[in-house]
């Protein structure tokens, strides 16, 4: 009997964060400070970016939101594009790294249906 093949399908996005993670692990953990470091913290603990939508971060020849990148580089997670890098704090140019966790699609949306039923539980971010 013949055993079957399993093929992996890769997404463009998770051959680049696993190319990063292998071969420029200590390059991109800087880039991860240099983004932190480039943000004000507010009163709910979020660390916001000075911009209006999500930051981009361009790195060694990819690009994504970089709080996907803040959240893949420190967690160590070659995502696909299938999983969401949720913001617990509903924040979405928050980059700090105790607001970020990963899901898919659906947890997102629950989480936004959650938040307008019942607010943002502060205490649990921090």
């Amino acid at each position: 009997m013949i055993a079957p093949h399993h093929i992996r399908v890769r997404d463009r996005s998770q051959v680049w964060y696993e190319l990063l993670l292998n071969e420029h692990q200590e390059a991109a953990v800087a880039k991860v400070d240099e983004l932190l470091a480039d943000t004000e913290e507010d009163e709910n603990g979020c660390m916001v970016t000075d911009t209006e939508q999500p930051r981009k971060v361009r790195f060694l020849g990819g690009q994504d939101r970089a709080y996907r990148f803040v959240f893949c580089i420190l967690n160590r997670l070659a995502t696909n594009r299938d999983q969401v890098v949720r913001h617990l704090c509903h924040n979405r140019r928050c980059v700090n790294p105790r607001h970020l966790a990963i899901g898919d699609r659906r947890d997102n949306l629950n989480d936004d249906r959650d938040r307008r039923a019942n607010g943002v539980d502060w205490r649990a971010l921090l």
